[in-house]
């Protein structure tokens, strides 16, 4: 048995995790997973204004700094794509570290993802956006293609105690120790789609032991919520716990709603190294739920397709986001006057200096539910509220007015407005958006250097194949009816179901499961696309499809076109779709009154 903790989701997870984990009795491995589509972002902004900049600093200067000398003491080995697109840079700086504090461990660099200045020999095969069609932007910032695990499992072959790659996909970490431990080949297409599954269930961290879990009062400990430890078998089978003693919930609706998280057709989800089928995949609570201990079985793999995708990022002029809190009688009416005013008073002063209009403008009133659409509630008699004011624009220099034009708000507008939420002006930043493409896998050529030395890396020979597509569910209110017999109840879809949503830059994904199996024929006569649009369409311009997925009782909603672009790109209080399943989760639905009971 290999034993895999999973100490962080996300650049800027706590690091509770690692000092829970170093602890864990019997640890072997333990991985960070810093990166996000968003991360890729933020990283390339800050590389270009520091080209030393450009890595995850937090797995420097605190997850390691404060407890390298345990991992140290007890031989733990750590996997990491904190290096984001300077994984040398977070290397380096690692290695001083550990010269100052005189440990002795063998760093290894995982490289060779990012193809930034190789735009124009894509453009040249055709590159285009693989969601929307659209041709490849005039200038790239960044570019990085998603490597698989091998190159991890051939750091730890070559004797590596860390591991720093770049964009590795996240569940390729916990993948390759399992590559490595197992000595799995590349065409152990179970295997490693279990190792997938494996990774994906803590890829988020502290999603796998409660945290966003729908029923979220039943979850105790918030504050020592305990972080996922993986328990994995050469087989491919798989537990997942947690640290004794620490808060949290592992229990099967918690690791299915963590299952369908992020991923988009789950008869096909396509990985770097294999496409996994996760359509009958088991979920078993193994002892008394106190145990905090769930068996997983049943991820099926097919042959990987024969292209990387490749996430870039180009700036698209400027961004601005402010908020002013209002408070007494009429608050929202007051509040969206105050907004709507700043922006006529703004839109006046470019016009006088000869600059264009704003590219977008938002305005949102908070306790007016605007994620809701037309399904908010009133609350016109809120006493307290926030405007959210968010704008675009080509020129710095016009959201920089813009900023300045807030402060009046204070004195000319609307009694009890008291103010920014936060000190001073806001920020304007660039705005970053993502272009995804796939390219050729050998167009991409991995680098891997062992204690500053490089080493010979070749990919294992395997064969590839065209991901196929599963059939969504039919948009008719008629499927799955015909088993529904006797009265007729209506209740809220989070009475019946979990739910968990969240992002692929423009696409939002919401994983919806069965309360219980009796529930599944009703689920499938709910879900359906025009339910879904009625409930969302204010927020969804593009598809919807809905994939069921039996084994856990599921279905996984995909809607593309949803996040008004996603991550830096968006103006939306919620650019990375986290909301979209609480929203959906009020949705009304009739389901037969003897399936309540």
């Amino acid at each position: 048995m290999v034993k895999i903790g999973g100490a962080s989701g996300f650049w800027g997870d706590s690091m509770t995790g690692v000092l829970q984990l170093v602890k864990e009795p019997g640890i072997q491995f333990i991985t960070f997973d810093y990166l996000a589509e968003l991360t890729m972002s933020l990283l390339a902004t800050a590389r270009s204004k520091n080209p030393e900049l450009g890595y995850c600093p937090d797995f420097v200067e605190l997850a390691m700094k404060f407890t390298l000398p345990m991992i140290k003491e007890k031989g733990i080995r750590i996997v990491s794509n904190a290096g984001g697109i300077n994984p040398h840079g977070c290397a380096k700086a690692l290695q001083a570290l550990l010269d100052l504090m005189k440990i002795d461990l063998k760093i290894a660099v995982v490289a060779g993802d990012d193809l930034t200045g190789r735009q124009e020999e894509f453009r040249a095969q055709g590159a285009t956006d693989m969601t929307s069609g659209a041709a490849m932007p005039a200038k790239l910032v960044s570019a990085n293609a998603y490597l698989g695990a091998f190159p991890v499992a051939a750091a730890l072959d070559a004797g590596a105690d860390i591991v720093i790659t770049g964009r590795t996909v996240d569940s390729a970490l916990p993948l390759g120790i399992l590559i490595h431990a197992f000595g799995w080949k590349a065409n152990d297409f179970d295997k490693l789609a279990m190792g997938s599954l494996a990774g994906h269930l803590i890829e988020c961290g502290a999603q796998a032991t409660g945290g966003l879990f729908t029923d979220w009062k039943d979850v105790p400990g918030w504050a020592n919520i305990g972080y996922p430890v993986l328990e994995c078998e050469a087989d491919g089978r798989f537990a997942v716990t947690k640290p004794k003693g620490t808060g949290g919930l592992v229990s099967v609706p918690v690791l299915s709603e963590q299952m369908l998280y992020e991923i988009g057709d789950p008869g096909n989800y396509v990985l770097p190294d294999v496409v996994c089928d996760f359509t009958q995949v088991r979920i078993t609570q193994v002892g008394l739920a106190d145990d905090h201990r769930v068996a997983v079985e049943g991820a099926k793999g097919k042959p990987p397709t024969p292209h990387y995708k490749v996430c870039a990022t180009y700036v698209d002029g400027y961004r601005c986001v402010a908020n002013l809190s209002i408070v007494g009688e009429d608050a929202v009416a007051k509040a969206r006057r105050t907004g709507e005013t700043i922006f006529e008073r703004t839109r006046g002063l470019l016009k006088m200096l000869g600059m264009p209009d704003y590219t977008r403008t938002q305005i949102d009133v908070l306790g007016e539910e605007p994620d809701f659409g037309p399904n908010a509630r009133v609350h016109h008699d809120l006493r307290e509220t926030v405007v959210r004011l968010a704008a675009c624009h080509p020129v710095k220099q016009a959201l920089e007015l813009f900023a300045r034009e807030l402060a009046p708000a204070g004195t000319s507008y609307a009694p009890g407005t008291t103010g920014s939420l936060s000190s001073g002006r806001p920020s304007v930043s660039p705005r970053v958006r993502l272009f995804s493409f796939l390219v050729p896998r050998d167009s991409v050529q991995v680098e891997l250097t062992v204690a500053d030395q490089t080493i010979g890396y070749e990919a294992p020979a395997v064969e590839t194949q065209t991901a196929n597509k599963s059939p969504s569910l039919a948009a008719s209110a008629a499927i799955g009816a015909g088993t529904l017999t006797g009265a007729m109840r209506e209740v809220k879809l989070i009475d019946i179901a979990h739910g968990r949503s969240g992002d692929k830059a423009d696409t939002s994904n919401i994983g919806i499961i069965a309360r219980k199996p009796e529930l599944v024929d009703a689920l499938r006569s709910v879900l359906t696309e025009t339910a879904v649009r009625k409930h969302l369409g204010h927020y969804v311009k593009g598809s919807i499809r809905i994939y069921e997925v039996p084994g856990i009782g599921a279905f996984n909603i995909v809607a593309e076109q949803a996040l008004d672009g996603g991550g830096l790109s968006s103006l939306r209080a919620d650019p990375l779709g986290k909301a979209m399943a609480q929203i959906l989760l009020t949705m009304p639905v009739s389901v037969p009154a003897n399936l309540l009971q």
